[in-house]
């Protein structure tokens, strides 16, 4: 299937959307003041060991300090007997680390002291002799042949190993050795600014977003990529061209009138992404809350009612739902356990056709994605390797008034609180009037439904309370003076 990449910049941001089928598939968003860290190198200092979890805080300059866990230090990777932490690092210790997991809600940077170094199509491993190969290409004997092929082009002092990407697949020997020679080059120049550095310090950034476009989702299905920032396409082009020529032909400046995302509706698919309901064209719904430690999808018939029977209806609304779930897992960027409940079916042949729909759904998705078989209790559960914030993290915050539960108190349950709070005040301090400050929904309901109770109370604390409206209070907001 043909795809298009759109590329939108302004000097505050850079959007990606990856359009398929003439449908957003993938969104992506990179902030100048908070670029993603995965990539980076730092050389961090070693600032606390904790033998009983097998780990190690690391400062790397950031504002929370980096976590290291045992199993992602190298030398406990390369088949020799692993060894405890604390026989492998003291506090103080200076440390090169690259990040492999970007800081998420209160969770620091997750590192790890394999190097590993991407470029087109090659992923260059310093420490490691190995030469792997992408899983997507299944061809065995075409495996063989691309391993010994890179063999062939390395120098004969290469102590690093490499993975081939899906893209070396159908690459020429030239364009294998130049990402071979890049990729040491830029190996050999970490070293040397690692070697001068003062910790904490950052030694090497991964690329832009823009640039990791090109170099990442670019395939031989890419039609297009559109760019509307006449100096990002300057870049670009520039960048194709010393590194990737065969790009560079399908790179296009967009200087239209109408914004590149309008034109593309990719707004609203922006806007559709953030919401909790996801409408399926049969009538169905998918509705998706995502919380810190998992996210769960719920699958519902909705307005549809089918066809011939309720299985059919049923069937037919979780095969929509499968696809539109693979979907949503890319538009969102949604990561970690992902738990789907889908309309319970009866029939085992249809269950194994809506897991079979999802799989393949899922097949397209350029990050690791793993799905079990439905459970005792019908659900499906979905494991997707998460590296960076969610779209929803990224472009919201929690809402003040519901402090991002989703609900906020009704005004009645406010009012008691609210009476009972008059009381322990008057109890507590002398004074000759109480007022109470809330929003105006609060206010209403205490001045006509609960104003005897109101009454009742002053009465019985011998002193007038007062109502007063305060606009700018939310409905759960609100305060007790004393005069």
């Amino acid at each position: 299937m043909s795809e298009e990449i759109l590329i939108n910049v302004t000097p505050q941001e850079t959007r990606v959307a990856v359009l398929a089928g003439g449908q957003v598939q993938e969104l992506l968003v990179e902030r100048a003041h908070n670029r993603g860290l995965v990539g980076n190198l730092y050389v961090g200092k070693v600032v606390r060991v904790l033998p009983g979890m097998q780990s190690a805080f690391v400062d790397i300059g950031l504002e929370r300090t980096a976590f290291l866990h045992v199993d992602d230090i190298w030398e406990n990777r390369r088949g020799a007997a692993p060894r405890p932490i604390e026989k492998l690092l003291a506090e103080g210790q200076p440390l090169l680390v690259q990040v492999v997991k970007d800081p998420i809600g209160t969770k620091g940077a997750r590192l790890s002291t394999q190097v590993s170094l991407a470029g087109r199509l090659l992923v260059y491993l310093p420490q490691d002799p190995h030469i792997g190969i992408s899983q997507k290409i299944e061809d065995e004997a075409g495996r063989a042949q691309l391993r010994e092929r890179l063999r062939a082009l390395l120098p004969p002092e290469e102590t690093g190993g490499y993975i081939l990407r899906t893209l070396a697949e159908g690459a020429a020997d030239a364009d294998l050795a130049a990402d071979v020679a890049y990729l040491r080059a830029l190996w050999r120049d970490i070293g040397a600014r690692a070697a001068q550095a003062a910790t904490p310090a950052l030694v090497y950034q991964d690329l832009s977003l823009a640039e990791r476009v090109l170099r990442d989702l670019v395939t031989p299905e890419t039609v297009a990529v559109r760019v509307d920032s006449a100096q990002t396409f300057a870049h670009l082009a520039a960048f194709a061209a010393r590194y990737m020529p065969a790009v560079g032909a399908r790179l296009q400046p967009y200087a239209g009138e109408r914004p590149l995302f309008d034109l593309y509706h990719v707004e609203a698919e922006i806007e559709k992404a953030l919401a909790r309901r996801v409408d399926l064209k049969s009538g169905g719904a998918l509705v998706i809350d995502q919380t810190e430690a998992m996210t769960t999808i719920d699958v519902n018939t909705a307005g549809y009612v089918g066809g011939r029977s309720f299985d059919d209806t049923v069937f037919k609304t979780n095969l929509e739902a499968a696809q539109a779930i693979a979907r949503q897992l890319r538009l969102r960027n949604l990561g970690g356990i992902i738990i789907v409940d889908f309309i319970d079916m009866q029939s085992e042949e249809h269950r194994a056709a809506v897991l079979a729909e999802l799989r393949r759904a899922l097949a397209r998705d350029r990050t690791r994605t793993t799905v079990s078989g439905f459970t005792a209790l019908g659900l499906v559960e979905i494991t997707r390797k998460r590296t960076r914030e969610s779209l929803a993290h990224v472009l919201c915050e929690p809402c003040p008034q519901c402090g991002g539960r989703g609900e906020v108190k009704t005004a009645r349950t406010v009012c008691y609180e609210i009476l009972r709070e008059l009381a322990r005040e008057a109890r507590a301090w002398p004074a000759r009037e109480l007022r109470v400050l809330a929003s105006q929904p609060v206010c209403d309901l205490l001045l006509e439904e609960e104003s005897a109770a109101l009454a009742a109370l002053g009465d019985a604390l011998g002193r007038p309370v007062s109502v007063q409206v305060e606009p700018g209070y939310t409905q759960e907001q609100y305060d007790i003076v004393l005069l």
